[in-house]
């Protein structure tokens, strides 16, 4: 196995030519550390790692790095999110120390939700929040990079030790301009990205251009690229990502999919739920092997949104089951 960069279980899966397979670990609005342990122990074994969300939807939540010194203690390996929305660059920094310190391997470096967002839910948030944005998600990657490979802080002062970061990047490759799109991707690799999850995939069509576009510019060979998959849980679900989640298409024959389940359990709601979830993981499964499938593709990013219980069972039916243990 090539000389690694940091270590981590998940660029050991991707060195050895596995599929490699991410999760998705939202830490609670609490103090308690609680589900974050209860969660980190239903995802272990079925993933390489997890991301642990930055206050994610820009609501206050246990913080990345706090959440992901649980998960790791777990036995989970953490993806820590960092956002260019809270920090400026010097908490980023000392941040990205600090996270070394505790033993937190990936980063992914992500400008996060607007916190205009927080308020349009059920939940009040804080919209009226400053936003930092001191640098943006392109050089968040690039200081990462100087840090690890230089031993310099972003000003240019040097750093006693270096933190020995797998550095990762988002990509929405239905995101409009959808031209430009590669181009931004080939961007965030050139500024040092390891890897790249995208955002959740359903128009596999469209997915394989953009990565055909990418693989013109040679970004495949620099970079593990991994397929975003958003498990739907019901038809009301994958309307609303297809009309309000910015990036996302959802063709029509999926949701038709998912309202026969709906409507086949008639007025009985429980199993109105179960055969919509039912059917929301076999779409899963579907995509995730269509993904695999593209050139240039490298593992998927399995987004079982506050259904970790989901996890295990689409990655065996994908598969991917049992996690390579490197």
């Amino acid at each position: 196995m090539k000389s690694m960069k940091s270590g981590s279980n998940l660029e050991k899966v991707i060195a050895s030519g596995n599929p490699a397979v991410t999760a998705e670990l939202g830490p609670p609005m609490s103090a308690s550390p609680d589900e974050v342990v209860e969660k980190a122990n239903i995802l272990k074994g079925c993933c390489d790692a997890a991301n642990i969300t930055d206050c994610q939807t820009a609501v206050v939540r246990i913080s990345s790095i706090a959440a992901a010194k649980i998960a790791l203690d777990q036995g989970l390996e953490p993806v820590m999110q960092m956002t260019c929305r809270d920090r400026n660059r010097i908490a980023i920094q000392a941040d990205l120390l600090g996270a070394a310190a505790l033993g937190i391997k990936n980063c992914l470096c992500i400008a996060g939700d607007h916190q205009s967002f927080s308020a349009a839910g059920r939940l009040k948030g804080h919209a009226g929040a400053k936003n930092v944005y001191d640098v943006d998600s392109i050089q968040l990657a690039g200081i990462l990079k100087k840090m690890r490979d230089e031993g310099l802080q972003e000003g240019g002062d040097p750093l006693h030790e270096s933190p020995e970061f797998f550095i990762g990047s988002a990509w929405t490759p239905g995101g409009d301009p959808m031209d430009f799109r590669p181009y931004r991707l080939k961007k965030k690799v050139d500024a040092g990205s390891d890897f790249i999850q995208t955002q959740g995939i359903y128009d596999i069509e469209m997915f394989k251009r953009q990565m055909a576009k990418a693989v013109e510019l040679g970004v495949p060979e620099r970079t593990a690229i991994l397929g975003g998959i958003i498990v739907p849980r019901s038809a009301m679900m994958l309307k609303y990502m297809d009309k309000s989640v910015a990036g996302v298409s959802v063709p029509k024959e999926l949701i038709e999919r998912m309202l026969k389940a709906k409507d086949a359990a008639g007025d009985d709601k429980k199993k109105m739920r179960e055969l919509q979830e039912e059917e929301g993981k076999k779409i899963a499964v579907e995509l995730i092997k269509q993904v695999l499938d593209i050139p240039g593709v490298k593992g998927v990013h399995i987004q079982a949104i506050e259904w970790e219980s989901a996890m295990e069972g689409i990655v065996k039916d994908a598969g991917l089951y049992p996690r390579p243990q490197l």
